[in-house]
């Protein structure tokens, strides 16, 4: 359930709404997001932007 703070976040969102600019902006850097996701998901990417899973082996440095 949402709280009373985020209620009053959502009146002051609706009587002022972001600009058209960094509404474009947002919706901009969404669009990016799912463009990388469908072309790693489609293997489409090029190698140097796979993501390698590093396990927790013997040497690894703990802080």
């Amino acid at each position: 359930m949402l709280g009373p703070h985020w209620f009053f976040r959502m009146k002051r969102w609706a009587q002022h709404p972001p600009s058209p600019k960094k509404v474009a902006l947002v919706l901009g850097i969404v669009a990016v997001c799912l463009a990388l996701y469908g072309l790693e998901k489609g293997g489409l990417l090029p190698e140097w932007m796979a993501a390698e899973r590093v396990g927790r082996g013997v040497g690894a440095l703990r802080f």
